[in-house]
């Protein structure tokens, strides 16, 4: 099992000094809105990934007056304790450490605390465009399996040095051919590793995130979630040759596993343009929650559960439904954040089971 028992905070956004230990599996944090409820689950975000998911950007997580700051998280891994700590120092370097032991690649670490994180903001996951569900599959797939990480970093390296070339070729008018194909033939072997590892997840991750979406709204819809890939019907070769011309033109590559998406429709209609808002909650839920399913599946262990403000706008049944699925049907630790310390322990007294409320 994973439990993260302790957390300490310096100079981290609100937090000049704090410490916050946690003793139970769920853990309620409670406050007005900017009193510092998700910088904490930020900063276990931080943790797990080694960089936040509200605001990425380090200098903006750094305390106002202040020049660097430091996470320090003590976990308990299947009975082992555990030290991770993010510094990020007057320099602006970021450090990652694993007990005293200094990461030289941040990306060693991801996938040893898995985590997901349920937010307001998500909604753009299913409004938004494509680059925002590619990354998170990515995420997902990344904290299972480190060698897709790792041919991801190197995809995008590569496809950064192409689009480099393209735009570097049209302005200075100099082609050079031997430096396209040898980027070409770097590029393909990532690529087509990365397809396939997407491909093949979400044939039996799909079918799951549409039975839950149907349990969650307790009732048949006609929804419809496919891969939207153009390595799906041609070879990756073969498309970079056919897109040379457009790529040229535009100067970026227009064919990749970088413009792959998940093709959502409610009644054969774009979902994001029909669904209600209660519609688009439901099928959020339910890609999360199957995401929650799938890396305790690979890891043998439940990720910490991070659900940020998300009682908002949801009706009473629906916020008990979703406390009973993540409560009480998974057994993993959960952190939940609420601006009513009343509603939320009402909820949680409901699940007639053992919680702690942190006050801020």
């Amino acid at each position: 099992m994973l439990t993260l028992k302790s957390i300490s905070l310096i100079q981290f956004k609100n937090y000049t000094h704090r410490n916050f230990n946690f003793h139970k599996r769920i853990i309620g944090i409670c406050g007005k809105n900017g009193v510092g409820k998700t910088n904490i689950l930020d900063a276990i975000h931080y943790l797990c990934f080694t960089k936040g998911y509200f605001s990425n950007n380090g200098s903006f997580n750094v305390q106002h007056g202040a020049k660097g700051y430091r996470i320090e998280g003590h976990f308990d891994l299947n009975g082992i304790d555990e030290k991770a700590v993010c510094i990020l120092r007057e320099t602006g370097k970021k450090e990652f450490s694993l007990n005293d032991q200094v990461y030289e690649k941040f990306s060693k670490h991801i996938g040893r605390y898995p985590c997901v994180v349920i937010a307001p903001d998500d909604a753009v996951l299913i409004t938004g465009g494509s680059e925002e569900r590619r990354s998170f599959l990515d995420a997902l797939l990344s904290q299972i399996d480190l060698d897709y990480l790792i041919k991801l970093i190197q995809y995008n390296k590569i496809l950064q040095q192409r689009n480099s070339f393209l735009k570097s070729a049209a302005e200075k008018n100099l082609w050079d051919e031997a430096l396209l194909l040898t980027l070409n033939e770097q590029l393909i072997p990532a690529g087509e590793y990365i397809f396939s590892k997407r491909r093949d997840f979400l044939i039996s991750y799909l079918p799951k995130v549409k039975r839950l979406y149907t349990d969650i709204a307790q009732q048949e819809e006609n929804l419809s979630i496919i891969f939207d890939s153009k390595l799906m019907d041609a070879d990756f070769n073969d498309l970079l040759k056919y897109s040379l011309p457009k790529d040229r033109l535009l100067q970026r590559t227009t064919v990749g596993v970088h413009r792959d998406d998940l093709m959502i429709q409610l009644d054969n209609q774009p979902f994001k343009n029909i669904a209600s808002q209660g519609q688009r909650k439901s099928l959020l839920f339910a890609l999360k929650l199957i995401e929650l399913e799938e890396l305790k599946a690979e890891k043998k262990f439940a990720p910490l559960l991070l659900l940020d403000d998300v009682f908002e706008k949801l009706d009473e049944n629906r916020i008990q439904n979703l406390l009973k699925k993540v409560c009480l049907d998974n057994d993993g630790q959960v952190f939940i954040t609420d601006t009513s310390e009343k509603r939320l322990k009402i909820q949680l007294d409901a699940l007639r089971t053992d919680y702690e409320l942190i006050l801020l």
